[in-house]
């Protein structure tokens, strides 16, 4: 649709999802349907994160994901998630995204051990020569146990850095983030559609949303309200947002995630293992809550 054309990275971008096979190899054709439907309704795609299950794939499995999506994604934009635990596998990752055709690429800060801030900085920095795109933080600290201070983040942006997806759940944090930056040009981006609108309104050009894996349309009128500028009802429609995030809660969210779509009639394939498909318990609780909020007919 026109709407998702855009000429800076913003607007609804999905997390989206890696389609697995029963055998747990990626279903090459199942991500191509996805992606081509997503597509039509959101404004780019943030792939290989978290919901992508990036951690859970080898390097060479995160590639051939990164260049589906770069491949099917229309008019949307590819923010290529390349976060690794080393600086090397990291670097290696956003140069491939890069010549593969993508807009820009996130990570997540190297987790599993933890950091002081100067390393995270030099980590960075190592990205930020790597490639001439964009490269965004991906601030997540329950998951990287390394959080990137708002001073860091300031530093960053002055050596280069183009924006920061703050996953930190914190809307002070956001606030901070956005107070320390000044660069012009910098792109705040918050990770997570359950502070959506106070986000927007401190500056977030956009929204890396989970639950858009399932209702991109839902999460695009939600967008579309809010930029109309009414507060009372943007309150409502992120109150209804909410609402619809937490029965994605019902179950483990990744899991829940391919639950959804499969609630919907897509073919996302399955979670990879170690994780495992909701209980049929769980799914029809889900169920019934999108039927009764008129998400799923």
């Amino acid at each position: 649709m026109e709407d998702c054309m855009v000429t800076k990275i913003g607007g609804i971008i999905p997390p989206v999802i890696t389609c697995f096979d029963k055998n747990g190899k990626v279903d090459e054709s199942a991500q191509r349907e996805l992606i081509r439907y997503l597509s039509k309704h959101v404004q780019g795609f943030y792939p290989c994160g978290t919901y992508g299950s990036g951690p859970l794939m080898t390097s060479e499995e995160r590639k051939r994901v990164s260049e589906i999506v770069i491949k099917e994604k229309g008019n949307a934009l590819a923010i290529i998630h390349v976060g690794a635990p080393s600086t090397a596998e990291a670097v290696d990752l956003a140069r491939h995204a890069e010549a593969a055709g993508a807009d820009a690429v996130g990570a997540i800060p190297p987790y599993y051990y933890a950091y002081s801030q100067a390393q995270l900085i030099e980590h960075y920095r190592a990205l930020i020569k790597a490639v001439k795109i964009p490269v965004f933080v991906y601030n997540n600290p329950e998951l990287s146990r390394n959080p990137v201070l708002p001073e860091s983040l300031r530093i960053l942006a002055e050596d280069g850095l183009g924006g920061v997806k703050d996953s930190s759940f914190d809307l002070v944090n956001f606030y901070n983030y956005v107070l320390a930056v000044k660069q012009p040009g910098f792109t705040f981006i918050v990770g997570t559609e359950a502070i959506a609108a106070a986000a927007l309104d401190a500056g977030a050009s956009g929204v890396i949303a989970g639950l858009a894996n399932v209702f991109p349309e839902f999460l695009q009128d939600f967008y579309s309200t809010w930029k109309q500028g009414d507060p009372r009802l943007t309150a409502q429609k992120q109150l209804d947002v909410m609402r619809a995030r937490n029965a994605l809660k019902f179950g483990p969210t990744l899991t829940m995630t391919y639950a959804g779509l499969r609630m919907r009639g897509f073919n996302p394939g399955y979670p990879r293992a170690p994780y495992t498909d909701i209980t049929k318990e769980v799914y029809d609780k889900a169920l019934k809550e999108f039927k009764a909020m008129g998400l799923i007919e």
